[in-house]
């Protein structure tokens, strides 16, 4: 506690550290709320040191974060009070190191950094009604919103790979030619038969890429439910958090990460992977939030592969928590041997769940593109 109290001492804060206490449940970076001795409005702020095993060249996150945060809070200073509708949406802000850096790494050469606590509201680990789906959904939208005009070269690749399906698929074929590592027990020659059967989908997004169809434009990279937040009063989304991941790639990634982790009531750390659906009641309120605030920018290649997206994604998360369980769960944190093999099949269940429900699912698509479900 002592040294992270020191480390959160780095950053200039307002009064003086009272506590550092664990906060969140990612998977790969560790975040810390601290709490200050100060006035009630910066009483708080999130503390995070970034995992340079998996972010190699961290400070290139912090100058995307920056630029970020110089696109978005210039948008919301030109918009009028029409234009917010009345809603309240906050950035967060970037704390200065003493060093004058918007990092500080310490003594044994970990990257921390600080941004602000977005006060008065909450990131929940799942849906809990139809009005926080739309909200989920509006909040996504809001945000490709507001940065789709953000010239793409102003943002660095901080994940060289990261959501490029046929890559992961690649590095899955060189693991198991490698010699897998743990013991091939059922589950393991399930997730591989299930891998072996929808190899030929892997490459859709990336074809449709390459021959034009889907252009790159900045993308969050990883906006599941609880990076989310929720205003606790109006329970209007309010901030799209965890940032690391923003660069230049296809909004379907963002799309379909979204509706992955939204409309899977049980979680992702679900040990009951009968019951994993897709809800496509709570996928309808998310793409009515979702284009009731950024449709303007779709084009109709950008719904012909919706659908795509949606199935692809719930796969090649699978895909990369199977594979870290072959390779000895060396990218996401692990609470026993047997996590990431359990994560993966939560997600290719999900997967499966999708692909059973493909027409319900194309038809809401269709109804969303002519204006035949309201998204207003």
């Amino acid at each position: 506690m002592d040294r992270l109290i020191r480390i959160a001492g780095q950053f200039n804060p307002d009064g003086p550290v009272v506590s550092v206490r664990e906060y969140g449940t990612g998977n790969v970076n560790d975040t810390y709320l601290v709490q200050l001795q100060a006035p009630e409005a910066a009483r708080f702020f999130i503390l995070q040191r970034i995992n340079r095993h998996v972010f190699h060249r961290p400070q290139l996150i912090m100058l995307n974060m920056r630029a970020l945060s110089e696109h978005v809070h210039a948008r919301l200073a030109h918009e009028t009070t029409a234009q917010r509708n009345g809603r309240r949406w906050e950035m967060p802000h970037i704390f200065t190191s003493r060093s004058g850096d918007s990092f500080y790494i310490d003594e044994a050469s970990e990257f921390w950094r600080a941004i602000s606590f977005i006060d008065h509201s909450t990131a929940y680990p799942r849906i809990i009604d139809m009005n926080h789906a739309y909200e989920a959904g509006y909040g996504l939208g809001r945000f490709h919103s507001l940065i789709s005009d953000m010239p793409i070269a102003q943002l660095h690749d901080t994940l060289a790979g990261f959501h490029i399906a046929p890559g992961y698929l690649r590095h899955y074929d060189e693991v198991v030619a490698g010699g897998i590592r743990t013991p091939a027990a059922p589950d393991v020659h399930e997730c591989m038969r299930f891998v072996e059967a929808r190899r030929g989908f892997v490459s859709v997004l990336e074809d449709a890429k390459a021959r034009g169809e889907l252009p790159l434009r900045p993308m969050h990279g990883d906006p599941k439910i609880d990076n989310i937040m929720i205003d606790d009063v109006a329970r209007q989304a309010v901030s799209m958090i965890d940032l690391d991941t923003v660069k230049p790639g296809l909004v379907h990634y963002d799309l379909g990460d979204c509706l992955r982790s939204c409309c899977n009531l049980l979680g992702e750390e679900t040990a009951d992977i009968e019951h994993v659906q897709f809800e496509t009641d709570l996928a309808r309120e998310i793409l009515r939030g979702y284009f009731s605030v950024a449709g303007d920018f779709f084009t109709d290649c950008d719904y012909r592969y919706l659908y795509d997206a949606i199935r692809l994604i719930a796969f090649e998360l699978g895909l990369r928590f199977f594979t870290d369980h072959l390779e000895g769960n060396v990218y996401f944190k692990a609470r026993h041997a047997e996590h990431n093999l359990q994560r993966a099949l939560v997600q290719f269940r999900l997967a499966r769940s999708i692909e059973e429900h493909e027409s319900e699912i194309r038809l809401l698509i269709a109804g969303l593109k002519t204006g035949g479900i309201y998204v207003g």
